[in-house]
């Protein structure tokens, strides 16, 4: 048995401690023998003979030494199987051939061949060669020889270098796992592993310079931190976190799919599945790259921070400057002094005259501004304050027969001018969309205080535990900092909360001066443009903001249980900027601020319901597609009559069929060749089709991304009702002032980048982690920040913008009587 040692002090030394056992009246066949490194041992142990191999050899002075053991077994007998056990200075390692993988339903994979790399010996300080034994024992219980193969190999490529790719194979019985130490100069380094084949399922792991490594199936992912590999992954190292300024970086082969979303083994009821020597082996390259600096932080933060601040200077230069057109149109006689100072952005004439072409429609107003002038509340008396606490509520003037008889009257005229719209009093309306503001503060801080809690927890479980499998990152451009994984995530999102502090401050600016306009009882004022009410663009900044904020504790560890938390508020905004275009023209018949958020509530319900049921349950599609068109068909109902639309009676449910045979034959058989309403019917025909291809798409296709198919909806709607509402005014003959005609066509311009960035999709979380991998892609600007980054810059200037559209679309309406601004 004895061979020749690698050098001659490993070999002096093996025979020592093999004449030492043998004195110590040990036989022969339990003596180490002297082995060489390379050399293939055969032999054969049975339960009374076992075979004992020493490997001797010299480590230099601060170099790491690495030995890979491989055996091999040709016996099947899985009672009686081949133990191996590796002796080392400061470790022990064990394991069996055949080696056994249990995998799901109680299925086995059975390896012959086995291959292990041992726990390197640490670096001496010592500055002379320092010499290492290894011992291999080999035994068995089996009553009978079992033959064997054993062969011990030094690694020349066992420590990895910078930026310099290495390529290796693996298997689930043959892991492979590799040392790279921090050069000088680099705090931080990404480990990029790339393989041509999605499958056999990998796992990568970084662990720790200590003994054992786990480098099995079934315990890998005991220690360090973790991913689970097809094509694609990557895992950013920090030298803070080893002390040593040294790692592991271990590849295992899983001995199934199923983590990585291959087919999952079926169930043999009454059978133990065993398959023996499956070949899943697969190919891999390693590259570790150095990470961004700390200077680039600073850089992306302060890119960051600059880009929005200079919006804030954008709108102090265009506020400055039409303060400076105010003025000289005060000092040269076109405006009085108070004016100027009191509005923002209106010029109310000094003279009741009305611009040519605001009329709309043929039909004489005479009588409506009859009405108005003799029921209107904001003709108030002087001492009427507009913070009255004791103003009337809504329901005393709804409630009233009289006013009930006298809303069909005028709601249901041919042509409606938005005096017919704006006939209750100016305060209670104001109030009624004031609650817009103070619900959805409560509703953020109820929704974001526990949003934040369970976002910590996520990110302290991926801290402690390494899986790195739980949050799905872009991995090739994730910039931790702190304790945060992706750090560049969560700071793109600043722009949301900056951008919509701005606009609060800019509708608070205009809310400010228009109270001044009304405390000096202008009668332009109250008689000329669109009524003023804020809430409503409150309620939007806040909204915008608690994006930015939802979205950021999103980002840090986004996953499939908290994607609601970055779609919610997207929702509300939608459905908040469509409240306010139709209280524009429509103030006396907006939705409640109660009502619409309720709506908001089980939109986000039928959002998360979606995503459970969604993927395979045709029931649902059914289910959501019919919701989806009765809800676009009664509320185009609502929009058609004003909310003048009631199916009731005096003889209970025959009041119902007789209130719907009567509509459907005035509407559509007395009045079948053109509309009553007709402006309104074209937009409500268009948006019905609309909504109902949604439905159909949703019901043939049904869309994995259930959240993006429910904000698309939102956002065709409200760009299709944003475009007939541009379509109409421009058709009234009203005019674009300078101003919303930028935001329009910068709305336009950044949309459109914006969503170009969105749909490049960096990852997934309705797939596993690993297919999830495959789309990371690397940071594209200032190497910090990658695609779904940009996406968040823009769309948050985007949806500024669109936000600055609403609240000056209408501005060139300030010098126009209400009696001449048509309703549509």
């Amino acid at each position: 048995m004895a061979e020749r040692a690698a050098s001659a002090p490993g070999a002096l030394l093996c025979a020592l401690v093999w004449a030492a056992a043998a004195a110590a009246g040990g036989g022969p066949e339990a003596s180490p023998a002297p082995g060489a490194f390379g050399h293939v041992y055969r032999g054969a142990v049975n339960i009374s003979a076992e075979r004992v191999y020493a490997f001797a050899y010299r480590s230099e002075p601060g170099q790491v030494d690495a030995v890979r053991v491989y055996v091999n077994s040709s016996s099947e007998n899985l009672r009686y199987p081949v133990l191996f056990v590796v002796r080392q200075q400061k470790g022990v390692l064990s394991w069996q051939v055949p080696l056994i993988f249990r995998g799901l339903y109680q299925r086995t994979y059975n390896y012959q061949e086995v291959s292990r790399t041992l726990c390197p010996s640490e670096p001496t300080p010592e500055t002379r060669p320092s010499d290492q034994i290894i011992f291999v024992d080999v035994a068995s219980m089996a009553p009978f020889n079992i033959a064997y193969e054993l062969v011990v190999t030094r690694l020349e490529n066992f420590q990895l270098e910078t930026n310099k790719a290495f390529n290796f194979t693996a298997s689930p019985s043959q892991p492979q796992y590799f040392l790279y130490k921090f050069p000088q100069d680099v705090d931080s380094v990404i480990i990029n592993v790339v393989s041509d084949a999605a499958y056999p399922c990998s796992v990568v792991s970084v662990q720790d310079i200590v003994c054992p490594v786990y480098d099995l199936d079934h315990n890998v992912e005991f220690d360090g931190v973790y991913q689970s590999m097809t094509k694609q992954a990557a895992i950013t190292v920090q030298r803070k976190d080893f002390p040593g300024e040294q790692f592991f970086i271990v590849f295992v082969i899983k001995p199934e799919d199923y983590a990585c979303g291959g087919s999952v083994p079926s169930s043999i009821h009454g059978n133990v599945n065993r398959t023996w020597n499956l070949q899943r082996t697969k190919n891999l390259q390693v590259t570790i790259v150095p990470s961004i600096k700390k200077s680039v932080y600073v850089q992306a933060m302060f890119f960051s921070f600059l880009s929005f601040l200079s919006f804030y200077l954008g709108s102090v230069v265009v506020a400055f400057v039409h303060y400076i057109r105010v003025q000289r149109k005060a000092s040269a006689g076109r405006l009085s002094p108070e004016h100027g100072s009191g509005m923002m952005t209106s010029s109310h004439p000094i003279s009741a005259s009305t611009p040519e072409g605001t009329s709309y429609g043929a039909i004489d107003e005479s009588s409506s501004s009859g009405v108005h002038q003799l029921s209107s509340p904001e003709h108030r008396p002087p001492g009427a304050s507009d913070t009255d606490s004791s103003v009337e509520e809504e329901s005393d003037f709804d409630t009233m027969p009289e006013i009930e008889s006298d809303k069909n009257i005028i709601r249901t005229k041919v042509f409606l001018y938005l005096s017919d719209l704006s006939r209750k009093d100016r305060r209670i309306v104001s109030k009624k969309y004031k609650i817009y503001f103070w619900n959805i503060i409560t509703i953020a801080v109820f929704y974001a205080l526990p949003v934040i809690q369970l976002v910590i927890t996520y990110q302290t479980v991926v801290n402690v535990t390494g899986n790195q499998d739980i949050c799905y990152y872009n991995f090739l451009c994730a910039h931790p900092l702190g304790v945060l994984s992706a750090f560049n995530n969560i700071l793109s999102n600043v722009g949301h909360m900056m951008l919509g502090f701005l606009f609060l401050l800019i509708v608070l600016r205009r809310d400010i001066l228009h109270r001044r306009a009304m405390e000096m009882k202008d009668i332009y004022t109250l008689d000329y443009g669109i009524p003023k009410h804020f809430g409503l663009f409150y309620a939007m900044g806040i909204a915008l903001m608690m994006e930015g904020v939802l979205s950021a504790c999103y980002h840090v560890c986004p996953n499939y249980s908290n994607f609601q938390f970055d779609t919610s508020f997207m929702y509300m905004i939608a459905g908040l900027c469509m409240l306010k275009l139709y209280q524009t023209r429509h103030p006396d018949i907006n939705a409640s601020a109660y009502s619409a958020y309720a709506s908001f509530a089980v939109v986000i319900s039928l959002a998360v319901l979606g995503v459970v049921f969604g993927k395979n349950d045709m029931w649902f599609w059914v289910i959501f597609s019919m919701i989806h068109v009765l809800a676009s068909l009664a509320l185009s109902t609502q929009i058609y009559y004003m909310g003048r639309f009631k199916i009731d009676g005096p003889d209970s449910d025959v009041g119902i069929f007789r209130r719907a045979v009567m509509v459907l034959y005035t509407d559509c058989i007395q009045q079948c060749s053109r509309p009553m309403y007709m402006d309104r019917m074209v937009l409500l025909i268009v948006g019905n089709l609309v909504n109902w291809s949604f439905a159909i798409f949703g019901l043939l296709y049904r869309p994995r991304d259930f959240a993006s198919y429910i904000l698309g909806i939102f956002i065709c709607n409200l760009l299709l009702y944003l475009a007939f509402y541009i379509i109409m005014k421009l058709r009234s003959s009203e005019k674009l002032l300078p101003i919303p005609m930028f935001c329009i066509v910068a709305t336009a311009v950044v949309w459109a980048a914006a969503l170009y960035f969105f749909f490049q999709t960096l990852s997934s979380w309705e797939e596993t982690p690993p297919e999830s991998r495959e789309k990371n892609r690397p940071c594209i600007l200032l190497g910090f920040f990658d695609d779904h980054d940009v996406w968040h810059f823009l769309s948050a200037a985007a949806l500024f913008f669109s936000f600055l559209v609403l609240l000056t679309l209408d501005d060139d309406l300030d010098t126009v009587r209400r009696d001449k601004i048509p309703v549509f």
